[in-house]
């Protein structure tokens, strides 16, 4: 069974320095609402307890203690060779990098995969308020660099996934024949609406460019049977589970019952293995090994783990 891993982090140097340039520009994850919900997890890797760390988030700000993160991060950042190690490790034949929630500047994540060509797919990100600069930027991605897919998360942008200032990045995905990935379902950030990433919007998206492989990241949840709704709409669109253990994907009530349920039938072709591993904090072999747990048949589960992230990706060629 060929596994792809569609979010896979690389908490490598490089890696690291972006996020705290992304920090130092504002655009970090040092805000309230994933503080609140990252805290322990933080607080542990810093080496502090869960009551100094708040203490010290009131004291220095929630910058400071990101920064420290950052700090200890680097200490432990792992080489381009140990996370090939990683992958092999858990059997993943293919990552895509560059789309998880730690991860290098395009450029550095293009000359990543460009070592490894034959393990690593290479996403590239940028804003949607860089305009027609950012439009050839994608495009210089693309065809000098060899990035294969285009992320959005529109809520980090104060942006509603439908926002027209995407209009001409999906356009130029299109005439490029690459993939987008859309972050879809509730965000943590306390400061702006919760729903600018709520699967509805997703659907004027693939109204507008039918022909777009779209793909709706992280589920959707809480409103995880309207993206499955969207996705048995729309022919190209799919749905990954990142950031999800699938141990909470079978948990009674936890609203996850549509994917598992659809994604077993009528979606089967549409739902695609993600890990966001460094999200979760969990090692990425880990991760695989839980899918084991998945109540699919196996042409089904082999669908889930990486035929369908092929079709996607253009790997069935």
């Amino acid at each position: 069974m060929m596994i792809i891993d569609f979010e896979c982090d690389t908490p490598t140097k490089e890696a690291v320095e972006d996020t705290v340039r992304l920090i130092k520009s504002g655009r970090g994850f040092d805000k309230e609402g994933y503080a609140q919900h990252m805290a322990p997890g933080w607080a542990a890797q810093i080496g502090m307890s869960l009551e100094e760390f708040n203490a010290a988030k009131e004291r220095d700000g929630l910058t400071s203690l990101a920064l420290k993160l950052c700090e200890v991060d680097m200490t432990r950042a792992m080489s381009h060779e140990q996370v090939i190690g990683m992958l092999d490790t858990a059997q993943v034949r293919y990552a895509c990098i560059g789309n998880a929630g730690r991860r290098a500047s395009n450029e550095d994540v293009a000359k990543f995969a460009a070592e490894y060509p034959d393990r690593l797919i290479p996403w590239f990100r940028i804003w949607g308020d860089e305009g027609e600069e950012g439009v050839a930027a994608l495009e210089r991605g693309v065809r000098e660099w060899g990035c294969k897919g285009f992320e959005i998360s529109s809520y980090r942008e104060e942006r509603y996934i439908n926002d027209p200032a995407y209009w001409p990045f999906l356009a130029k995905c299109v005439e490029l024949d690459i993939p987008v990935r859309i972050t879809v379902g509730l965000h943590l950030l306390s400061d702006r609406p919760y729903d600018y990433a709520h699967p509805k919007y997703l659907d004027e998206v693939a109204v507008r460019f039918p022909e777009l492989k779209i793909v709706a990241g992280l589920t959707g949840w809480p409103w995880v049977d309207e993206a499955c709704a969207i996705a048995s709409r729309h022919k190209n669109v799919y749905i990954d589970f990142a950031c999800k253990r699938v141990k909470h994907l079978l948990a009674p009530g936890a609203g996850y019952e549509a994917l598992i349920y659809y994604g077993a039938r009528n979606l089967q072709d549409k739902i695609i293995f993600a890990t966001g591993w460094g999200t979760q904090m969990v090692p990425l072999h880990q991760l695989v090994a839980e899918t084991d747990e998945l109540p699919l048949k196996q042409a089904v589960r082999e669908k889930w783990m990486g035929g369908n992230a092929a079709r996607v990706l253009g790997l069935d060629r």
